[in-house]
């Protein structure tokens, strides 16, 4: 432990951000990093607990405290208070494939179980990590290192979102031969068009790529496997193969009038802002996005996505958003109920919701509610919805607690455009029925608990379209263990770093 005193010496100093009237006028991200003096100072806070929770990565109370991927937090803000930026990256990088990803993704599972947050503010370990990697890259820490020897074993990964690009990176050190198959034009899966440019610049994902394609991983792209490529071909020509196609059946709202013109499913939304910013120099081009300019916007469904949806029709210039949610507000402070270290069920007011308030004066959330119809005009377009308040009552039959609707309750709003960012449901068929891939309840790919392999011989699978939709941060986790399975399967053992 670098300084003893530290957490009480030093105020908690976060990276800064650009007001929210500023920043809706640009899709670049936002956050200013902390000097590297000031990074030293925030790394002195950091207590080295006996039991450093921010690092354990358990369930408690059905959610995770502290980080899945169990990055060795004490010991690299530790280095980082001594100015050993070097040492601190090999630390990094021994527990997370991508810290490029996470310091700016992730919704810092560790910060919440610090404990420093017990009674103050938590460490900055995020932004630690962002100038850890940062820092790597600019001075050549981060560089390609190819494997000096071969395996002769070859791995097809299937999906390039983070579980996948975790699987090839590991393999691919391990000396085996890795191909991605990714269907879409560029590489990245969810970070690429899941995510807007705000939390996560394209590029950030372009330059680990260009490491990855230097140490020998190959990634090809428009290749759908299960349509344009088949999957008889992959199971001939490789050794293993990784299904990591992520969970990709959008959930659907289905009530009357869900055939008009003007509803769309998040992704859909987002992706099409993010292709067309690529294509056209970070600037929207009319004509070829899911455009909200000037037009009354419902978002629907209250995670991280909705509040992308919010911020991205903020940037289009819309005229209105209101974002709908089932469930009740959150507190703003913690429950009794809810103790220091579990996950903080409080309630989260992120850029979007901030940069809505800043332009309309006022949280663009309603709670408790939900869409009981989609009205419609002469010619099939979105004019109108019927929403309907929502209280919690117990099933009688299953004795669960419930939303229900609340009886007389409905009005209608005024609106052009409806995004549906309600989550995912799990894998898509077509690839599961392509390689005869046995799925659960929830669709999503069927294993042993605590197992990759799949029902098919030498097919495994990680990520969402094994877990459900998910972090990013435990995306990566999944990869990593799947990796650690699939080279013990190749070669009877393993020298992969699982913790």
């Amino acid at each position: 432990m670098g300084k003893a005193t530290g957490f009480m010496d030093y105020e908690r100093c976060d990276q800064k951000c650009e007001s929210p009237m500023s920043r809706i006028k640009h899709f670049c991200e936002f956050h200013t990093p902390l000097s590297k003096e000031e990074q030293e100072i925030q790394g002195a806070r950091c207590m080295s607990c006996g039991v450093p929770f921010c690092q354990s990565g358990q369930m408690i109370m059905g959610m995770a405290s502290g980080c899945p991927l169990h990055n060795l937090v004490p010991e690299w803000n530790d280095l980082i208070y001594h100015g050993n930026w070097e040492k601190a990256y090999y630390r990094l990088v021994k527990t997370n494939n991508f810290p490029e990803f996470t310091s700016r993704v992730c919704p810092a599972l560790c910060e919440a179980a610090c404990t420093c947050g017990l009674h103050g503010d938590a460490v900055t370990t995020k932004a630690n990590e962002y100038g850890i990697i940062e820092n790597a890259y600019e001075k050549g820490y981060a560089k390609a290192r190819p494997p000096k020897v071969r395996t002769g074993k070859k791995v097809a990964v299937i999906g390039s979102g983070p579980s996948g690009l975790a699987v090839a990176d590991q393999l691919n050190r391990r000396g085996h031969t890795v191909t991605v198959f990714e269907r879409e034009d560029k590489i990245g899966g969810l970070l690429r068009y899941g995510i807007p440019n705000m939390k996560l610049e394209k590029q950030v994902i372009d330059r680990k790529v260009a490491v990855m394609e230097e140490e020998g991983v190959i990634f090809k792209t428009g290749c759908d496997v299960g349509k344009t490529v088949k999957a008889s071909e992959i199971l001939k020509n490789y050794d293993r193969i990784v299904l990591a196609c992520g969970a990709s059946n959008p959930r659907d709202i289905k009530v009357p009038g869900r055939d008009a013109k003007g509803i769309y499913f998040a992704v859909d939304f987002l992706k099409s802002t993010t292709k067309c910013l690529w294509n056209h120099g970070m600037k929207l081009k009319e004509g070829e996005y899911i455009s909200a300019k000037g037009k009354k916007v419902m978002v629907i469904g209250g995670g991280d996505t909705g509040n992308d949806c919010v911020g991205t029709a903020v940037r289009h210039g819309a005229k209105s958003v209101l974002q709908v949610e089932m469930m009740p507000k959150l507190p703003d402070e913690r429950a009794e109920s809810n103790p220091w270290p579990e996950w903080p069920r409080i309630c989260k007011t992120d850029y979007g919701q901030e940069e809505a308030a800043a332009v309309w004066g006022n949280d663009p959330r309603i709670y408790q509610t939900t869409v009981k119809e989609f009205i419609k005009d002469k010619n099939g377009n979105l004019c109108k919805a019927v929403l309907v308040k929502l209280e919690s009552k117990k099933d009688e039959k299953t004795g669960r607690m419930m939303m229900a609707e609340v009886a007389g309750s409905e009005y209608t709003v005024e609106v052009d455009i409806v995004l549906i960012a309600a989550g995912f449901l799990g894998s898509q068929d077509y690839v599961t029925k392509a390689f005869g891939i046995e799925v659960n309840e929830r669709t999503n790919v069927k294993t042993e608990p605590g197992e990759y392999k799949t029902n098919v011989k030498n097919v495994f699978t990680a990520g969402d379209m094994h877990r459900g939709q998910s972090l990013v941060v435990w995306a990566i986790r999944e990869g990593r263990e799947a990796a650690y399975q699939v080279d013990l399967d190749l070669m009877r053992y393993t020298n992969l770093y699982v913790q």
